[in-house]
Formats: C-alpha cells, sequence, structure tokens
C-alpha cells in the first residue's frame, strides 16, 4: 500500500480562517453501504457552504445506483460507497457508465489507500476518490473543488458584527475593526450597513453616499459586479462601503435569501467584507449571520445582554457545526456607577471567551462619533484603538485570544439562578 496522490486535505482543525468556496446549485445523491457514511453526508448537506446543493442519501451502494438510474436521467454529482471487493467496483463502474448522462460527475469512497486503485478509477473518469474516515468539512471542501477548481480565485471572507441587546455599538465596533483591518493588513475590505432604515456607516466616515445597499438588494436583475462597484463608496485607500439609504419612505421587509446574490459578487472582487447587521431577528438577518464566515457578537456587561447573548451564541453554534465558534466582544466595561456581571460570570455563562474588553469612554466614542472619525484617528495610543487592533488580528487569524481575569464571586447568586433557569 501506498499514499495517494490525489489532493489530501487534514481533518484536523485549522488554526487559520478555512477557506472553502460555496458549492454551487447543484444535485447530489449518494448511494452508501454504511451508516456511517450516510450520516456523514447528510450532515454535510446542513453546512451552510451546500445550502444551495440538492442532496439525497440512499443506501445500497453502486447496485442500488445502477437500478435509479436505468430509468433516471443521472444528477450532476453521484457518490458511491465502495467495497473491499476491487473486481466487482470495476463491473458496478462498467454497468453505471452506461447510464450515466454527460458532465455528471462521480466521487467514489473507499478504505483502500491504494495508488494503484486511485489510478485505475481516474482512468475511468472518476471524478475524485475519497479514502474513509474524513470529516464533514473535508468532504465538503472536496466537492468545493470539484465545482470551482485548484485555480479559482480566492473567495472573500464575509466577518458579521451584531449586537446582543440594541445599543451596544456592535456598529462602531463593526467599523473601527474593518477600518483597522484594512489599514494594518493592506487588503481591500468593504463594510456592508445591513440596517437600511437608521445605519450609521455614513455617519461614521462623515459621507453622505447617494447609493448604498438598498439600490442593489432592490434591483436584483440589473446586478453585476459593475454596479457594485458603483454602488461603493470609498473610505480610505482599502476600505469601501455599501452605505445604507437612512431614509424611511420605504419599508425594508425582505425575503430570507435576499442578499446572496450582494455577497456572491463581492465575495469575487473582495477579500474581506465585514456586515454590520442590525439588532433583529427575522429570515434574511438569520440567514445572514448562519451563513457568513465569521461572526462577532457584541454586548455589554447586564443580565439583559447576558440572556439575549447565550440565546444567541447557542442558535449559532447549532447552526454552524463545521464553522469556528461565534466570537463574543465586550464593550462599554467600566461605566461609572453601573452595576455590571462580573467578566469571568459573564463569559462562563455563556461559554464564550471574550475576544475584546471595550472600556467606557463617552468622551473618546463621542467625540469620533460627532466627527465621522475611527478611534484611532481621535486617539492612536489610546487602549482601545489596540484592543480594536487586536479583535481585527483575531478574526484575520494573527493573533492568539486572551483570557480573562477570574471573576469575583460577587453576582455569584444572580448567574446561578439564571443558569438554573436557562438549564429547566
Amino acid at each position: 500500500m501506498s499514499e495517494l496522490e490525489s489532493p489530501e486535505i487534514p481533518s484536523t482543525p485549522h488554526a487559520g480562517p478555512v477557506q472553502i468556496a460555496h458549492v454551487p446549485r447543484i444535485s447530489m445523491q449518494a448511494f452508501c453501504e454504511t451508516s456511517e457514511l450516510a450520516s456523514l453526508i447528510s450532515e454535510a448537506a446542513d453546512d451552510r457552504r451546500m445550502d444551495k446543493a440538492h442532496v439525497k442519501v440512499h443506501m445500497g451502494g453502486a447496485p442500488a445506483a445502477i437500478e435509479a438510474y436505468r430509468t433516471a436521467p443521472t444528477p450532476n454529482l453521484i457518490l458511491l460507497e465502495a467495497g473491499h471487493d476491487r473486481a466487482k467496483l470495476h463491473a458496478d463502474l462498467d454497468e453505471l457508465s452506461q447510464f450515466c448522462d454527460s458532465g455528471t460527475k462521480v466521487i467514489v469512497v473507499g478504505r483502500a489507500n491504494d495508488i494503484s486503485l486511485y489510478r485505475e478509477l481516474m482512468s475511468r473518469g472518476i471524478s475524485e476518490y475519497l479514502v474513509m474516515p474524513f470529516s464533514v468539512l473535508d468532504f465538503v471542501r472536496h466537492v468545493s473543488m470539484l465545482y470551482n477548481g485548484d485555480g479559482a480565485e480566492p473567495l472573500g471572507r464575509v466577518l458579521a458584527f451584531v449586537g446582543a441587546k440594541g445599543g451596544v455599538g456592535s456598529s462602531t465596533i463593526a467599523h473601527n475593526v474593518a477600518w483597522s483591518i484594512a489599514r494594518e493588513h493592506q487588503i481591500q475590505t468593504v463594510i456592508v450597513d445591513m440596517d437600511l432604515a437608521y445605519g450609521t456607516a455614513g455617519l461614521d466616515f462623515n459621507q453622505d453616499p447617494p447609493q448604498g445597499i438598498a439600490d442593489a438588494v432592490f434591483a436584483p436583475e440589473r446586478l453585476d459586479a459593475n454596479m457594485i462597484d458603483r454602488l461603493l463608496s470609498k473610505c480610505s485607500d482599502h476600505l469601501s462601503m455599501l452605505a445604507a439609504s437612512a431614509t424611511l419612505d420605504r419599508v425594508y421587509d425582505f425575503e430570507e435569501n435576499a442578499f446572496d446574490i450582494v455577497f456572491d459578487f463581492l465575495r469575487e472582487s473582495v477579500p474581506c467584507i465585514v456586515l454590520d447587521v442590525p439588532h433583529v431577528w427575522t429570515s434574511w438577518s438569520k440567514r445572514v449571520l448562519t451563513s457568513a464566515d465569521d461572526v462577532v457578537v457584541v454586548a455589554t456587561p447586564d443580565l439583559a445582554n447576558l440572556r439575549n447573548a447565550k440565546g444567541l451564541l447557542d442558535v449559532l453554534r447549532a447552526a454552524r457545526p463545521n464553522d469556528h465558534k461565534p466570537r463574543l466582544v465586550l464593550n462599554n466595561v467600566g461605566m461609572l456607577k453601573r452595576p455590571e456581571i462580573e467578566l469571568g460570570d459573564f463569559a462562563s455563562a455563556v461559554e464564550a471567551e471574550p475576544i475584546g474588553v471595550i472600556p467606557f469612554d463617552a468622551k473618546l466614542f463621542g467625540t469620533a462619533t460627532n466627527n465621522g472619525q475611527m478611534i484611532a484617528e481621535v486617539d492612536a495610543a489610546s487602549k482601545t484603538t489596540e484592543i480594536l487592533a487586536d479583535i481585527g488580528r483575531i478574526i484575520m487569524g494573527r493573533a492568539e485570544v486572551k483570557k480573562t481575569k477570574k471573576s469575583l464571586p460577587l453576582l455569584d447568586p444572580i448567574m446561578s439562578r439564571f443558569i438554573k433557569r436557562k438549564a429547566s
């Protein structure tokens, strides 16, 4: 036995962001021999990168596939689980080839890590041979590569910021982190202000663009890369934005996938897309958050924020099992005379270490907001400026999360009651 020469993808967790192109709108049918593979394919079908693919899982292996396609057209992609009998596998593939439509791709899954078998399968026109065991994310990556190719341009990463409660400063954090990423990493970055009625991105950058994201989402039939370029407003050499209209002359009710086409065009041309998501819970906002590459939940250290943050983090963890866990940022910490939940208690209750703890500073933030400036432009030497830069580095995979200090026991009774209530 020797190692396969097909592209190997490690199944161990990645330290940095995992870049996998979304699988296009294909039909895929899997014919499995073991429940292990059937379960894995079913999990992969629920991954956000395969939400456009139509996947069906059958048992019975290659014989079941042959029987199914005697009288039915083949899908875009067929997956077959192979047994240990190589001769039978070849015979099954020969018979199946008689019914395969032109353009149908075939993936064979087996357990023999044999280069000669791999070469035989490739010579028969098989698209890929995968050796068990592999992870859900490995499988999604292989399917993506079949349709996007090794030579495809890297997709832009979508980073979504959302507040656990209204008024916690998630928009300010999103705008400042995007500005920091663009400046420090020298990569093209776009801020998308998704609060179409009340968005503040234009104000924060002292701009009043006549067009923005509303022009894109309300006219999807006219949308293309050139139109996206025209709608972008330049904030700096490496930072642009799709501003909100911030007018109330219409209502902003959207279908679940209304923003998909906008993000698809942005991914093709921009390395980093920062979404400023309003504090709402609708079908489209849930889809935006669950389909983003990374999510940052911004909260302040009080009980309402703790409850909301925990609920939101739990939903996102469940909906994104193959992605990095959603991040937490605590903002406006240390406000004078305001009772606050200790940081350690907050982190323990929501099961997430904050990647940034931003101190309350009314003068600094108020000056930046009123002047249409970023925090670093007002005070480049401030502690807050460095914290915002650190958040950007962590999201981009360039820094480590620092542990919060152990909490004081002062608010433990409140926390224990909250945790017990959630558990019941």
